[in-house]
């Protein structure tokens, strides 16, 4: 998530409240954005670009393995 992407979260949450605590909102809001930043950066995630590099070499790693079991197969048929 980006900065703006928590700054909107921030907000609804702080939106979310009661009318009761409308003088604590913006305090409240920056509290929730420090708070989602914290928990955010405390997760091991990785970007969406990482994500589909790794899952590009995971699928021509399949490619590959699929070529070489059709391989080893053929091998051992012939050795039949």
């Amino acid at each position: 998530m980006n900065k703006s992407d928590i700054e909107k979260l921030a907000n609804t949450l702080a939106g979310a409240l009661p009318e009761g605590l409308a003088s604590v909102r913006d305090e409240l809001a920056d509290n929730f954005k420090t708070v989602l930043s914290d928990g955010l950066a405390k997760l091991d995630l990785v970007t969406r670009e990482e994500f589909e590099v790794q899952e590009a070499v995971l699928a021509r790693t399949r490619e590959k393995l699929e070529r070489l079991e059709k391989q080893l197969a053929e091998l051992e048929s012939a050795d039949a």
